[in-house]
């Protein structure tokens, strides 16, 4: 199987580049769209997870505009957008994407010969772990794992958690995760947060198939784009949880940065209080808002874990959300990537052609994908069993 171990270490600081690169080009683009706007006196919104520029008064349309361009790259994880909001998208992707190829990161099997001994179904999946071919899986996951959780994924129409925002009175859905509207209106916020406390829920059979493959000895790191802590709370060790938009585990000050306990926040929103620094300033736990910087354990476990990488699961994840959509290129080019989820994504990024060589696409319900694969590898009882240990405690 050959390998990408000695110049992927240097290519992922290059691919962080790239990311940055795309971030000014990205401001660029927004300030060209401000210009136009001022210029022509003329508004417009676009949206799309898993929050940037300045949140104004419902009526400032312009600014609103900057803000929900700027939304599309960094925090919007699901299905559809719509005119300028997808162009704009696709330009921010297709700078991202020439940059991985460019860096040979965008990689085809070099050997014409099929992962899983040609069997690129999850039979194949399951027979190659059980006869111990893998030892470092990687899993990528996305609001997707946790819709069966009862929290709902972001954009999918009528179901997701944008669609559910009215009643907060928003100038537009992702304000409520802009930090300068946060800083004007943070009552919206807390009420959400209330809402999405990760205790308020249980993690799901995939959560726990995951807290397994770790029991097991074989998973190698868990990259998750959701805020919701079910990985924790299903068992699995912090060290082995990489939170690429933080999470609630964590709170700072939005002016000063001093530290709070998560107790701290978590009294203050269920009490219907908002959290203040002595400073007086807001206090927000430390979950990713648009336009902030991913954490910096994000880049250091990608740079570091992806090399040694020798199957990749990803879970329920639109794969819209650059630098975080990038990981699946980064594994070696003959190592299999499966993807579970509800619907075929990261074109350009997988193939999904007949004559694919490594990627297995589980198209369909996620647990219902992953109870399966679970059953074909022989491990449903265990998983049950964890299960019925029952979700384990948060510390703070």
């Amino acid at each position: 199987m050959a390998s990408q171990a000695e110049k992927t270490p240097e290519s992922v600081e290059e691919t962080q580049q790239v990311s940055e690169q795309v971030e000014s080009k990205k401001d660029e683009v927004v300030i060209e769209k401000s210009e136009e706007k001022v210029e022509s006196s003329s508004s417009s919104s676009s949206s799309s997870s898993e929050v940037a520029a300045e949140a104004k008064e419902p009526e400032a349309k312009e600014e609103k505009k900057e803000e929900e361009t700027q939304v599309e790259e960094d925090f919007g994880d699901d299905d559809s957008s719509s005119g300028e909001e997808t162009s704009f998208n696709e330009i921010i992707q297709s700078y991202v994407l020439a940059g991985l190829k460019s860096l040979n990161l965008c990689t085809v099997p070099t050997e014409k010969k099929k992962a899983f001994d040609g069997d690129l179904s999850l039979k194949g999946v399951a027979k190659a772990i059980s006869e111990g071919k893998v030892k470092n899986i990687i899993t990528i996951v996305g609001a997707g794992i946790s819709v069966a959780a009862g929290i709902p994924d972001f954009r999918s129409p009528g179901t997701g958690l944008y669609s559910k925002l009215e009643e907060y009175n928003l100038p537009y859905p992702e304000a409520i995760f802009t930090l300068n509207y946060f800083k004007k209106h943070p009552e919206p916020f807390c009420l959400l947060a209330k809402n999405l406390y990760p205790e308020n829920f249980n993690p799901t059979f995939a959560h726990y198939f995951i807290r397994l493959l770790n029991d097991k000895g074989i998973l190698l790191r868990n990259f998750t784009q959701n805020i919701d802590m079910l990985d924790h709370i299903a068992g699995l060790p912090a060290e082995k949880i990489v939170e690429a938009h933080g999470s609630f585990a964590k709170a700072h000050c939005v002016e000063c940065s001093r530290e709070f306990s998560p107790n701290f926040v978590k009294d203050k929103i269920f009490a219907d209080e908002i959290p203040r620094c002595e400073c007086g300033s807001l206090v927000k736990p430390d979950i990713v808002f648009f336009g902030e910087s991913l954490p910096e354990r994000f880049f250091h476990q990608m740079k570091q874990d992806f090399p040694q990488c020798d199957l990749l699961i990803v879970i329920g994840t639109s794969l819209k959300v650059f630098p975080f959509a990038s990981l699946p290129t980064l594994v070696g080019a003959e190592v299999p990537r499966v993807l579970v989820n509800r619907e075929y994504v990261g074109h350009g990024m997988f193939d999904w052609t007949s004559s694919r060589l490594r990627d297995v696409g589980v198209i369909g319900d996620i647990e219902d994908s992953i109870k399966q694969l679970a059953e074909l590898l022989g491990w449903t009882a265990e998983v049950e069993a964890l299960i019925a240990k029952g979700p384990v405690s948060i510390a703070h």
